[in-house]
């Protein structure tokens, strides 16, 4: 017992009595957390709504921690220590708190994203509104988290008194240090005031279709540096997000999920058009994927041997309008295979004889 009291400067008794009030300050945090998250459960077993379940599966373990240490942290008015131990400790338990808090309010913002989602559902059929508020969510989300991160690892670098005095060195070159940092940022801070520019003007959205360096594709995800687009065989563009501001780009759902689908056919000059206009009709009438818009035949063009024929038609959104397409296109090269097989597209030879 001496012996640790000469090596420690404080009485084993006071050790001892140190322990006993961390470990109940830390079973009374348990035992908080266990009440509220059965409360939660509760609530969700009565009501069964999806904020709830969210709160618990996002908060359960940030919670299971913060409390006990907030009440550790609090106990420290009733323990005996030296003073040197005693802001050591204190400094520890202060970090472990700021980086809890930290994850705390990050999982806030997660359940705050899961009830967006489950409001602003981007599986309707006219999602424009949805896709609208889900943009900005979206980068509101990840922009807010890199900022509390930022600020967290602030705060615990100037608990140091080291990590004050570089700071204070630091400043006294700010202005030649704050030009190379300006120039060496250049690039990001433009992807970012990109973003904002994108997240709020909105030349994309999630879940826009678009055609960008040739491909065709879904906007699958928008960060604070880049966009990922969705191609339709699932491979993954990544574009930086200036790219959407500098560059031209087609964007079929800017407007509204419906969209029109075409379907060209080239055929021989002898071809019924009437015919065809009667069939097309046929075919999207009964046609789950047409939403009863548009329906047209036109001869859009002649070449020396063939006629450009096409066929316009309408649908909710552009998922379905490709696969009408699809439709469309097989059941009308049937039928004019089947039905008026001269007028595919056929190449003349005029022979002469000779007297």
């Amino acid at each position: 017992m001496q012996y640790f009291d000469r090596l420690f400067g404080f009485p084993f008794s006071h050790l001892f009595q140190n322990l006993v009030i961390g470990f109940i300050v830390i079973a009374i945090g348990i035992i908080i957390k266990y009440i509220l998250k059965r409360i939660f459960l509760l609530f969700s077993r009565y009501w069964a709504t999806f904020v709830i379940n969210s709160i618990i599966k996002r908060l359960n373990r940030p919670v299971g921690f913060f409390i006990p240490l907030l009440l550790l942290n609090a106990s420290f008015a009733f323990m005996k220590m030296d003073l040197s131990y005693r802001i050591q400790l204190s400094r520890i338990l202060e970090i472990a708190l700021t980086i809890n808090f930290c994850i705390l309010l990050i999982q806030i913002i997660r359940v705050l994203e899961d009830y967006f989602h489950l409001k602003y559902d981007l599986k309707k059929e006219d999602n424009l509104k949805e896709r609208k508020i889900r943009t900005q969510l979206q980068f509101i989300r990840k922009f807010t988290i890199s900022f509390i991160i930022i600020i967290t690892a602030a705060i615990i670098l100037l608990s140091f008194e080291s990590m004050r005095k570089i700071g204070t060195g630091l400043l006294t070159g700010v202005g030649i240090g704050g030009i190379i940092i300006g120039f060496a940022a250049q690039k990001s801070l433009g992807n970012l005031l990109a973003g904002f520019q994108i997240a709020f003007t909105q030349p994309i959205r999630m879940d826009d279709v678009v055609i960008v360096e040739g491909e065709w594709g879904k906007v699958e995800e928008i960060t604070l540096t880049y966009v990922v687009i969705n191609i339709w065989d699932q491979r993954r563009l990544i574009l930086p997000i200036t790219y959407f501001i500098e560059k031209p780009f087609q964007n079929w759902t800017r407007v509204s999920a419906e969209i029109l689908g075409t379907v060209f056919l080239y055929l021989d000059y002898n071809v019924p058009i009437p015919l065809l206009r009667e069939e097309l009709t046929n075919v999207l009438t009964p046609h789950q994927l047409w939403d009863k818009r548009v329906n047209v035949v036109q001869v859009t063009d002649n070449k020396e041997s063939t006629i450009e024929v096409r066929f316009l038609m309408s649908a909710r959104n552009s998922s379905q309008v490709y696969d009408l397409r699809c439709d469309v296109r097989e059941h009308m090269i049937a039928f004019v295979r089947d039905n008026y097989p001269d007028s595919l597209p056929k190449t003349r030879l005029e022979y002469k004889k000779n007297s």
